[in-house]
């Protein structure tokens, strides 16, 4: 590396879960006992054509942080301005 590179490499990771951490998180290697999990523990998932579960990340993150995520998108709420108190 120069001067003008960076020490540090940044990772980025993919939007889902890789399939180590989702068997991380169930406990399970084969993807019928993960989907039973996930299921039996309310996480949100779908499946690819070869039916196995997939998760995403932030969501996952979401869970294991004890918060309940939604899909309501909190931004695209329709609102309206409020003059009524302004002189």
């Amino acid at each position: 590396m120069n001067n003008t590179t960076s020490h540090y490499k940044m990772e980025f990771q993919s939007e889902t879960l890789a399939d180590e951490e989702l068997a991380t998180i169930t406990g399970y290697q084969i993807p019928s006992k993960q989907i039973q999990w996930l299921n039996e523990n309310h996480w949100e998932h779908v499946l690819t054509g070869a039916r196995r579960p997939i998760v995403g990340r932030v969501y996952a993150r979401m869970k294991l942080a004890g918060v309940t995520p939604s899909a309501v998108n909190p931004a695209a709420e329709t609102w309206t301005l409020d003059l009524a108190n302004v002189s």
